[in-house]
């Protein structure tokens, strides 16, 4: 279930700083199992917020491109640590799976993110759904996938190899809109080439961590005992 995502970043392991393997209990803690391509953000919101109740574990960022396999890994996450924890959380959106992940998780007594996708809880959902009409045309990055550009998009579009397939994907499109979860020149810099690239007009929105904040900030301490 757990592999390193590209770029070496760390594993499982390494990335949730909990050091917890299957099996092992955390009596009173609630388990999060969320997608590799917001585990930073989690974990910079865990850090913040002294939420020591929350223990972190991360399916394979790379499930983003395939949604069809979301649910089957969730469950079998949930599967494998549920007589673990008091509670369950599943940082993921529907995220393409047509609401089969929710109807996952209300079977098995999880809760999760509300929203299509990342990308409108990062920017709120209301914000977005507010947005959507006027943006038809507009191909969204986030930090993650700033960082990982051509990982996720541009070598499993061909684009390495086929260039000449730019137009075909993208021709559509109108401008990249990076949402920022941190201000970071580096990256923004980044995001930048990333438009260049898809021949796009660049927007930048510190959206900051929008309705992820909020939904892990509302999952309550277990009680003692």
């Amino acid at each position: 279930m757990t592999e390193s995502p590209p770029e070496h970043l760390p594993s499982d392991a390494a990335l949730t700083r909990d050091g917890l393997a299957p099996g092992d209990t955390a009596p009173g803690q609630v388990l999060v199992i969320g997608c590799g391509a917001i585990a930073r953000e989690i974990l910079a919101l865990k850090a913040a917020n002294g939420w020591d109740h929350l223990t972190l574990t991360c399916l394979p960022a790379i499930l983003h491109n395939h949604p069809e396999r979301i649910v089957p890994a969730v469950e079998a996450a949930i599967g494998q640590h549920r007589e673990s924890y008091q509670g369950i959380f599943v940082a993921y959106a529907d995220c393409g799976t047509g609401g089969q992940l929710q109807a996952a998780c209300d079977r098995l007594g999880a809760t999760m993110i509300a929203g299509p996708h990342c990308y409108s809880f990062y920017e709120g959902n209301d914000t977005f759904a507010a947005r959507a009409e006027d943006e038809f045309t507009a191909f969204y990055l986030t930090d993650f996938l700033v960082r990982q550009f051509d990982a996720f998009v541009w070598r499993p579009l061909g684009l390495d190899r086929h260039p000449e397939l730019l137009h075909s994907y993208f021709g559509h499109y109108t401008k990249l809109v990076h949402q920022a979860q941190t201000d970071d020149p580096d990256l923004t810099a980044r995001a930048r080439d990333c438009a260049a690239r898809l021949e796009l007009d660049y927007e930048r929105r510190l959206t900051g961590y929008g309705d992820l904040a909020t939904a892990l900030a509302a999952i309550p301490r277990p009680r003692a005992g």
